[in-house]
């Protein structure tokens, strides 16, 4: 692999190196639930990332902990990230997991700077924060805790169940900053979920983390993503889905149609030719233009959902009033979760 060469952009907007090539550990873990599952455990020389100007992304600053996803979703954007270590973008996404063990502290160190001035911070915008890697690794409680100590604005994306874990700890954050949590679910149809979203939890199991979150005061929006044409986006399969959302107490509702970008896009294109091989030239024409389906049909799936949600009474997201706190009396007053490995595990059904 490639370790020496893989750079991700730093705070100064340059590039460096993520990590020494000496400092990779590669683990297996005989159990049910990480078997057939490499991890690659480093140690991180930055992990508060710059989004790229030209990203269509509505934020600046991301934290992701993890590169590959053993959701093994076949449409997931990210894949293309695994090619710059020369590994697969297909089976190696799912499998070949890169673990910066030391996220918790290099955050805590870099939040601390001078040179940070406490911008909003999105995670599970690359490869989700909450896999199953999580429930081994721990990173998050520590991660959660350092934002919530410097009072620094977050959000979060998932389709993970784990988050739940977190619960207290995203509590006292909200208390003290604007916390955002989202909860991906596109579909509700159990069959095209099996085939097309392996390793996550069940669209029901993930409306149960919307349902709670809701009952202890934490708003939770729906991503509703993606909607996938010809196999999800029937007006029938879209009125279940947004009815679910609404039902499970969903703050807000945002449809995004599947993309398909380099990497992604031969990866669902070789699913699609052996789950349903009669929509391959569908696929054909309807992505012939790049990434994105398109602007009309975008449009339509938009208008169709948002008509839904009025409907079922899912008003616009609500955004809260950040407060600031001392940093220095916080610290004074909780003490931090550890931030090591633990034996947590997260179930899938």
């Amino acid at each position: 692999m490639r370790w020496d060469n893989l750079v991700e952009n730093t705070r100064e907007a340059g590039t460096g190196t993520l990590f020494a090539a000496d400092a990779v550990t590669t683990r297996t873990f005989d159990t049910p639930e990480f078997r057939g599952i490499t991890f690659h455990e480093i140690r991180a020389r930055s992990i508060v990332n710059r989004v790229p100007g030209a990203s269509r992304m509505p934020f600046e600053w991301t934290v992701n902990p993890y590169r590959g996803c053993t959701h093994a979703c076949v449409y997931c954007f990210a894949r293309k990230t695994h090619s710059y270590l020369d590994l697969d973008t297909g089976l190696g996404f799912d499998s070949q997991i890169v673990v910066k063990i030391n996220a918790p502290e290099l955050l805590r160190r870099e939040l601390a700077s001078s040179r940070w001035h406490g911008a909003h911070i999105a995670m599970g915008t690359n490869v989700d924060c909450y896999q199953r890697a999580e429930g081994r690794y721990r990173l998050m409680p520590g991660i959660i805790a350092t934002l919530r100590d410097h009072a620094n604005p977050f959000s979060i994306l998932t389709k993970g169940t784990l988050m739940l874990r977190d619960l207290e700890l995203l509590k006292q954050a909200a208390e003290v900053t604007e916390v955002g949590i989202s909860v991906s679910v596109g579909f509700v149809d159990p069959e095209l979920w099996r085939t097309v979203e392996p390793g996550t939890p069940s669209p029901e199991r993930r409306l149960d983390v919307v349902r709670t979150l809701s009952e202890n005061g934490i708003d939770c929006g729906v991503l509703m993503a993606p909607v996938i044409p010809f196999l999800g986006d029937q007006p029938d399969q879209l009125r279940a889905t947004v009815r679910a959302i609404a039902d499970a107490g969903a703050s807000s509702v945002t449809p995004l149609v599947l993309h398909l970008r380099p990497g992604a896009r031969e990866w669902f294109m070789q699913w699609v030719a052996q789950h349903h091989p009669q929509l391959v030239p569908r696929y054909q024409q309807i992505y012939a233009d790049g990434a994105y389906a398109p602007t009309w049909y975008q449009r339509t799936i938009t208008r169709r959902v948002h008509e839904l949600a009025a409907e079922f009474g899912i008003g616009p997201a609500r955004r809260g009033e950040a407060r600031r706190i001392s940093v220095r009396q916080e610290r004074l007053d909780r003490q931090s979760p550890p931030d090591g490995p633990g034996s947590t595990q997260l179930t899938l059904l």
